[in-house]
């Protein structure tokens, strides 16, 4: 936890709050917190300040805001995965956070299991997005959106997010141009699940805007593909 994320509501008064249990442990045994101590608090989706630490209770701590911090700029991309396994899904969406991805869209395709959107870790996603916010040291959550129809997204709602200055790439191992590298704009990355999308699936996403790019002939996994197609692609920002 590099920042800890308070609710606005915490930040209403003078002194501001810690009152998370996760948190209080936290800084607590890790940090061995004392008063006078500085801390760097964000305010979840504002601002981020280098704080005071006031008063330490074994139910909360108090701080004192001394001075605004930057916010770490995100990544202008749109990430399109095929929702992978529940326990995939947790470590997808706090490195996708901590990446700084601006927008996440989880898609159903033809290889993905139906049983994982029944998952209850769907239903937790903003826990995983808190903790990939405070180890990135940022404070904006990335917009999240859920899609159970492959068709209609990619006919439908997939074009609205393409244009001349924002292109989609598909990664597809079989593709015969490569994954673009060191891009200066902002674009939609589209990823498989771990069995890869259908023929049918990849042809429409190209017929609706997509290129297909590859990466080489080696097959990756969901969670490992994301950091590398990302660092590729934004390595000079």
């Amino acid at each position: 936890m590099n920042i800890v994320l308070l609710d606005p509501r915490q930040t209403e008064s003078e002194l501001w709050l810690i009152s998370s249990k996760r948190q209080l442990e936290h800084l607590q045994q890790h940090l061995e917190i004392q008063v006078g101590d500085t801390l760097k608090v964000g305010i979840r989706d504002g601002k981020r300040y280098l704080t005071e630490i006031v008063d330490i209770t074994e139910k909360a701590v108090r701080l004192k805001p001394l001075q605004e911090e930057p916010i770490p700029a995100k990544l202008p991309v749109t990430l399109i995965v095929a929702l992978p396994r529940p326990k995939v899904l947790r470590r997808l969406i706090m490195d996708a956070v901590t990446l700084g991805v601006e927008k996440i869209i989880l898609l159903h395709s033809y290889r993905v299991d139906k049983s994982y959107w029944q998952t209850p870790f769907l239903q937790q996603l903003d826990h995983y997005v808190q903790l990939g916010l405070e180890q990135a040291g940022d404070t904006i959550a990335p917009h999240i959106e859920l899609y159970k129809r492959f068709k209609p997204f990619v006919e439908d709602v997939l074009p609205t997010l393409i244009n001349a200055d924002s292109p989609a790439y598909v990664a597809h191992p079989y593709a015969e141009n490569k994954m673009p590298y060191a891009i200066e704009h902002s674009c939609t990355v589209v990823i498989g699940p771990e069995g890869g999308f259908i023929p049918y699936e990849v042809d429409l996403l190209i017929k609706n805007g997509c290129q297909a790019v590859s990466l080489g002939n080696r097959i990756i996994r969901t969670e490992t593909v994301i950091p590398y197609v990302l660092g590729r692609m934004f390595s000079t920002r």
